[in-house]
């Protein structure tokens, strides 16, 4: 038999794992929700991090003492005080399951983890002894801690009545590992409409980053629920048919970087284009356009992300981005490609501010055509159209979006109001936009697609859309195939056909 140890999260109490402990119950498994001081029953002052690590450790050592597999569950906040618990008691614990909450860092406080990033801020100079509680979210500000995806109104009503103030203490205190639940098999639950999904996970391995190498490790499993933050909430029976999956060691494993083929993003572009010269000025290269003459129009390309400081090589020097600026300097336009400062969601102002500046250069360059110019997004960096979108200047002739993300995900915190560009191209006026759509999209990636669509829609924005019903997201070194190939050369056409009118 299992015994799984539920911690709950931000401002709840073990109320919310009631329907997920019938379930489990029901499978023939032991489930003990842990009551969080301050969260649970009366409130009292100078509740911090330790002091729900004890409360993990009491309900830990009650159940571990014979001999069953304890599975300890953490979600969001409740991930802190389960992993350091794990970490002092290592033999009792089988697994970690971390339901939508990143693994913690030692030394960090659950302060990091709060999506709020307003909130974070106002609240980065303060110490865990200051005291104080944060109040709870009323019924519409859950949605600032996670997507509300799949809880009934009636759901959303009783988590608001029964949340409790999160004593500051917890957020605060930097949390203490000593590395030896580094060690215990783990397993991550990820819901897919708060923003990550496995692909993304696996695109984050791919890229390099030595942080996340370890969960490519064969002990850590990961599954997919398509529900918002609050699962135990929105789809109980499911979750609990996942706990059950991961105490059996069931689950996807990412692999390591490197350990087979090269990561897709760093495999040969799927079109045989002759190389070009490029010049390189800071962070931007430019692809002269092929032959001599007048100044040219330019497509200035712009990659996804977040992508690691650390990543190498860095997005201009990736395949598929090379490839398209080849391809487009071999068609007599000056193409450019930038890195851009995009490696947290958190950057996406300096991003922006890096693509503008780098348009800035391609503009000044004498071989180019200053009142020609196309901008040509890809995935991540489908939000930084925005900008462009919302008050197009007179020499952009054109914005192209390949598998975008064209709404900030789940949790991201981003500012209200901007880079949002389902809500920006109702600005869009007469700006052609060339939007290349891929049919094995991400759920949570294909659904900023279509509320961007629909957007359009409604406002008479010009968009062509290019469909690739079999390709996937980086399709331009993941699928080479006769499709695939055609939908890259139809985008370029159609581009250059507005850059040329």
């Amino acid at each position: 038999m299992t015994e799984f140890v539920l911690v709950g999260g931000w401002f709840t109490g073990t109320h919310v794992w009631e329907a997920t402990v019938a379930r489990l119950a029901a499978a023939g498994a032991g489930a003990h929700p842990v009551a969080l001081t301050g969260l649970d029953g009366p409130r009292r002052a100078g509740v911090d991090l330790e002091t729900h690590v004890a409360d993990v450790l009491a309900v830990l050592d009650s159940v571990g003492a014979g001999g069953r597999d304890v599975v300890l569950v953490g979600h969001d906040y409740g991930i802190h005080p389960a992993v350091a618990a794990a970490d002092r008691r290592a033999g009792r614990v089988a697994r970690i399951v971390h339901l939508d909450a990143g693994p913690p860092q030692d030394g960090v406080p659950a302060l990091a983890a709060v999506p709020d990033r307003a909130l974070r801020a106002e609240l980065a100079g303060r110490t865990a002894g200051d005291g104080g509680v944060l109040a709870p979210p009323a019924g519409g500000e859950w949605r600032r801690w996670g997507s509300t995806d799949g809880v009934s109104e009636a759901a959303l009503d009783r988590l608001t009545a029964l949340a409790a103030p999160q004593p500051l203490g917890t957020l605060l205190q930097p949390l203490r590992l000593t590395g030896a639940a580094a060690a215990l098999p783990s397993t991550g639950v990820l819901c897919t409409r708060n923003g990550v999904g496995i692909e993304l996970v696996q695109a984050q391995v791919d890229f390099g980053n030595p942080a996340l190498q370890a969960l490519a490790d064969p002990r850590v499993t990961f599954f997919e629920l398509p529900t918002g933050h609050w699962p135990m909430l929105s789809c109980p029976a499911e979750l609990a048919e996942v706990l059950l999956r991961a105490a059996a060691g069931e689950g996807h494993r990412l692999t390591r970087a490197g350990a087979a083929e090269p990561p897709p993003h760093l495999r040969p572009f799927l079109l045989e284009v002759p190389e070009r010269p490029r010049e390189r000025t800071g962070p931007v290269d430019l692809y002269p356009a092929a032959g001599a003459g007048e100044p040219r129009p330019a497509v200035v390309f712009v990659h996804g992300g977040p992508v690691p400081a650390d990543a190498r090589p860095t997005p201009r020097d990736w395949p598929a981005l090379t490839g398209y600026a080849r391809y487009a300097a071999g068609e007599g336009v000056v193409a450019a490609v930038l890195d851009h400062r995009l490696h947290d969601v958190s950057d996406y102002p300096r991003a922006a501010g890096d693509v503008a500046a780098a348009v800035d250069t391609v503009r000044a360059d004498p071989r180019v055509d200053a009142d020609r110019i196309a901008l040509w997004f890809f995935s991540g960096g489908g939000l930084l159209a925005a900008d462009w979108l919302q008050a197009p200047p007179p020499w952009l002739r054109c914005l192209a979006a390949t598998y975008p993300i064209l709404a900030p995900l789940g949790d991201w915190g981003l500012p209200e109001g901007r880079f949002r560009p389902a809500r920006a191209v109702a600005g869009a006026g007469t700006l052609p936009v060339v939007l290349t759509r891929v049919g094995r999209e991400a759920p949570e990636v294909a659904a900023t697609v279509e509320e961007f669509l629909t957007a359009a829609g409604r406002c008479g924005a010009g968009v062509e859309v290019i469909d690739v019903p079999n390709a996937r997201h980086g399709f331009e070194t993941l699928d080479r195939t006769g499709e695939s190939r055609e939908a890259v050369r139809r985008a370029m056409r159609s581009v250059l056909a507005r850059l040329r009118a």
